[in-house]
Order: C-alpha cells, then sequence, then structure tokens
C-alpha cells in the first residue's frame, strides 16, 4: 500500500458550501470565512461561481467577495465559470483560477446546465482560449462519476471519456464528483482505473459527497490509487441544488483529521479550521456536520 506523502486540500465551502443556503448571507460573512481558511492554512479556496444569480441566487455577490478579500500570498482564489460572460466577470475581480464543470450523465447535464455533454464541452471552448490568452489555469470538473439521480449508474467509460476531452482542451486537472454520494471503495476505484487509463492519475482529483457516509472511507481508496489532491468543505457544508437528497460535501475537518493520523502533509491547522466552521455554521444558524468538530466541542 502506497499513500502520497503531501496531499493538496481544495477548499469548495464558500463556493459549493454556502450555494444551497436559502437564507441570505451577507458579503462580509463570506469573506470573513474565506480569510479565516486561509489563516488556518488552506492553500486553495473556491472563492464564488459567476453563474447566472436566477440559477444559483447566493452566488450573486461573489464580485463583491472577491473585490473584498485581503489575498495571502501562496493562496488561490478560484471561480466556476460556465460561460464566457461568467469568465469575463472571474477576469475582471482578479480571480487566481477558474473552474469549468461538466457532467458524466446526460440526464443530470440537462437539468443542471440546460444543455447535452457535448454541447456543454463545445461551449467550453471559448473560455480555454480566453483563459489561455489571459495566463489563467483552468480546472475541470465532472459530476455524477458514480450515480446520477436521474439515470441511475454512471459507466466509468464514460467519465474517462469526458475527463480526456477536459484534459485535452487545456484543464490542468480533472475533479471528480460523486454529486450524491452514492459511490463505495470499489465503485471509486473502478472510475479512476477508468480514468487513469485516459489521464495521469496526477493530474486528478476526487470530489466526494458524503451522504451514505462513505466519502473518508472513498477517499482513503483514491490515495491508495495516488490521487493526492481532495476537495471538501469547511462543517461539511454543500450539496448539489440539482441532486435531490444530496448530503453535504466531505469535511474538511474531517478529511484533515484523517491525513493527520496517517502523517500525511497538508498544510492545515486543525484546530483554526475548527473555528472557522463553527464560524460560519453559527452564522447560518444550523448545525455542524463535522464530525470532528462536534466531537471535539468544548
Amino acid at each position: 500500500m502506497t499513500l502520497p506523502k503531501k496531499v493538496k486540500i481544495v477548499e469548495v465551502g464558500p463556493r459549493d458550501g454556502l450555494q444551497n443556503e436559502q437564507q441570505p448571507i451577507s458579503t462580509e460573512v463570506k469573506i470573513e470565512l474565506i480569510h479565516r481558511l486561509a489563516d488556518a492554512g488552506v492553500s486553495y479556496i473556491e472563492a464564488g461561481s459567476f453563474v447566472n444569480p436566477k440559477w444559483v441566487p447566493q452566488m450573486a455577490g461573489s464580485d463583491a467577495v472577491f473585490q473584498g478579500i485581503e489575498r495571502k500570498a501562496g493562496v488561490t482564489y478560484a471561480a466556476l465559470t460556465p460561460n464566457l460572460q461568467g469568465f469575463e466577470r472571474a477576469v475582471s475581480v482578479n480571480v487566481s483560477e477558474v473552474a469549468i464543470f461538466a457532467a458524466a450523465s446526460e440526464a443530470f447535464s440537462q437539468k443542471n446546465i440546460n444543455c447535452s455533454i457535448d454541447e456543454s464541452l463545445d461551449r467550453f471552448a471559448s473560455i480555454m482560449e480566453a483563459a489561455k490568452a489571459a495566463g489563467l489555469p483552468v480546472r475541470g470538473y465532472i459530476s455524477c462519476v458514480v450515480g446520477c439521480p436521474y439515470e441511475g449508474e454512471v459507466d466509468p467509460r464514460k467519465v474517462a471519456e469526458v475527463a480526456a476531452r477536459l484534459d485535452d482542451m487545456g484543464c490542468y486537472e480533472v475533479s471528480l464528483g460523486d454529486t450524491i454520494g452514492v459511490g463505495t471503495p470499489g465503485s471509486i476505484v473502478r472510475v479512476i482505473e477508468a480514468v487513469a487509463e485516459r489521464v495521469s492519475i496526477h493530474k486528478l482529483a476526487v470530489h466526494l459527497h458524503d451522504t451514505y457516509g462513505q466519502a473518508l472511507a472513498n477517499i482513503y481508496a483514491a490515495l491508495q490509487m495516488g490521487i493526492d489532491v481532495v476537495d471538501s468543505s469547511v462543517a461539511g457544508l454543500g450539496g448539489c441544488p440539482y441532486a435531490k437528497g444530496a448530503a453535504g460535501n466531505v469535511a474538511t475537518e474531517d478529511l484533515v483529521y484523517m491525513l493527520n493520523g496517517l502523517g500525511i502533509e497538508h498544510g492545515v491547522d486543525l484546530d483554526k479550521l475548527i473555528v472557522a466552521g463553527r464560524f460560519i455554521t453559527d452564522k447560518l444558524g444550523r448545525e455542524n456536520g463535522s464530525k470532528v468538530s462536534r466531537a471535539l466541542a468544548k
């Protein structure tokens, strides 16, 4: 068994974590959360999304968030950009890099972004061109890599095909998302094996939801496969507005606790991270989704 010596944690809480919240969240609170995460040693923060606010109202203030954060050296402040208009908005507020997202399920692609998988990838060509001209790195996401709320089980070969296209387009990394959290270590390994035949394992990341309580086990299986980039969300915030019943992402606190136990470097201060998670859940008036945070509650 070989595990990576170091893992990069991609913190998606300020975007993926907050996008589903029904209550208004002030720009000030979002900025404070980002500052606390950076102070805890998180080196990559997905800080917002430049999507149509009609579809994701919570992300409407992303311009103000990026303009308001005090940037820390060595920290990547990224944004999701579904189209060229969103990309241009992101560039105007000096994002560090952008992310684009496709799905491995046709039905999910239609429900999520109102177009087919092929159409979504074609749509990203202009973003890739503009990003190259601007010198901005682009990260790719794939939703529903194990299962889809509308289609059921997803063929790993389909995931590999989409991943290869994102790689060919110029994405420096492709994050494999178990959007509805149905994966188990066995199915996650099968997906990674299929994708790694088309895209280098060193260009892959995992984004695993904890709906069925499998996320940490799945991450451990991915680490054994050679994956060394893991997406997570502080306090386990988030879910998917288009995936009914999908629980939040794996909690960053729980991921860090596991990595600490494995002796894997990650650069994050668990105590400060727990404080950041408690800050945002207090502001939201909701239960903290991190088991570690709850276990260490004083």
